[in-house]
C-alpha cells in the first residue's frame, strides 16, 4: 500500500483525474441516453430514471440530479428529422465512449504502456468501440442491481412475515454486500479489459476488491463532503456540474490507486503487467521496492 501511494503520486493522478472528470462531463448525455433507454427496454424508462435519480441524489443533493436530469431530458428530445436524429445518435455515441477511452489512457500511464503509433487510427477506432462495450457492460450492471433489489424487496416481505427482526439485518447487510460486488465486478472488467495489457486475474481481483472498498467509503465521505460543505453553491447556475466533475475526480482518484496497487502487486509477486501485441512498455519509473534493492 505505501509503494503504491508513492507510485501513485509520481503519476500525477489529480492531471490524470481532471482529464476524465472533464470527458465525463462531455460524455454525460450519451451515457444517460444510451444507459436508460438500454436498460428502460426491460425494466421501463420511467422506472430507471427515478432510480438514477435517487442514487444522484444520495451521492451529491438534490440540485445536482435535478442538474443531471435536465441534462437528460435536453439530450433525449424528439421531433428530429432521420438525418438530424441519425447524427445526434452517432454524436451520443462517440460522446458516451469518451470518458472510458480516456480512462484507458489514464491506465496505460500507471502501467507504462503505450499503443504503437504505426496503427494509430486503427487503435483509435478499435478502443472506441471497446469503450462502447463498457458503457453496455454498465447498463448490464445496472440492470442486475434492479433485479436484485426486487428480489430483496421481496425476500424483505418473505421473511418478515416469519422473521421480522431476522429480515430487517438480512436485507440491510444484502444491501450493503451487493452493490460493493457489482462495484468490484465492474472494476475488475476495467482492470482486465480496458488497458492495452495482459494481467492475471488473481491481480485483478485483488485491485479490484481493494479499489471498490476505498470507493464504497470515498462514496460516503463526499456524499458527507458534498451535503455539510456544498461546494458547488458559490458556483450558481454551473454548480451541478461542478459538483460532478468533483465527483469524478475523487473517484478516479480511487480508481488509479487500485490500478498502481494493481501494478505494484503484480511486479512484486512476479505476475507482471505485459503490453498486448499492438502496445509496447514504456520503463520510465520504479517501484520503492525495487529502488531500496538498488
Amino acid at each position: 500500500m505505501k509503494d503504491a501511494a508513492v507510485s501513485w503520486n509520481r503519476d500525477d493522478p489529480w492531471r490524470l483525474s481532471a482529464i476524465v472528470a472533464y470527458y465525463a462531463i462531455l460524455s454525460l448525455p450519451g451515457l444517460l441516453v444510451i444507459i436508460i433507454n438500454v436498460v428502460g427496454y426491460i425494466w421501463g424508462t420511467e422506472i430507471v430514471e427515478g432510480k438514477i435519480y435517487n442514487e444522484l441524489e444520495d451521492a451529491l443533493g438534490t440540485s445536482t440530479a435535478d442538474g443531471v436530469q435536465s441534462i437528460f431530458e435536453s439530450a433525449r428530445e424528439e421531433g428530429q428529422s432521420f438525418v438530424s436524429a441519425a447524427i445526434s445518435i452517432g454524436a451520443l455515441i462517440f460522446g458516451a465512449t469518451g470518458v472510458f477511452y480516456h480512462l484507458q489512457i489514464s491506465i496505460n500511464k500507471v502501467w507504462e504502456i503505450q499503443s504503437d503509433p504505426k496503427s494509430e487510427i486503427l487503435r483509435y477506432l478499435i478502443d472506441r468501440v471497446r469503450s462502447f462495450g463498457f458503457v453496455l457492460i454498465v447498463a448490464f450492471l445496472l440492470l442486475i442491481s434492479f433485479v436484485v433489489s426486487a428480489l430483496l424487496s421481496a425476500l424483505h416481505g418473505y421473511i418478515g412475515t416469519w422473521f421480522p427482526e431476522l429480515s430487517l439485518y438480512l436485507v440491510q447487510m444484502l444491501n450493503l454486500l451487493i452493490p460493493l460486488a457489482v462495484i468490484t465486478l465492474l472494476f475488475a472488467l476495467i482492470f482486465k479489459y480496458l488497458p492495452d495489457a495482459h494481467i492475471r486475474w488473481k491481480t485483478v481481483w485483488i485491485g479490484a476488491i481493494i479499489t471498490s472498498f476505498l470507493f464504497t467509503l470515498g462514496k460516503e465521505l463526499l456524499s458527507f463532503y458534498f451535503s455539510e460543505a456544498s461546494p458547488g453553491s458559490i458556483y450558481g447556475a454551473a454548480g451541478s456540474i461542478i459538483i460532478v466533475m468533483l465527483w469524478v475526480t475523487y473517484s478516479c482518484l480511487i480508481l488509479l490507486f487500485g490500478a498502481e496497487f494493481s501494478w505494484i502487486y503484480s511486479k512484486r509477486y512476479g505476475h507482471g503487467i505485459r503490453p498486448k501485441s499492438y502496445a509496447k512498455s514504456i520503463e520510465v519509473k520504479m517501484t520503492v521496492h525495487e529502488d531500496k534493492a538498488t
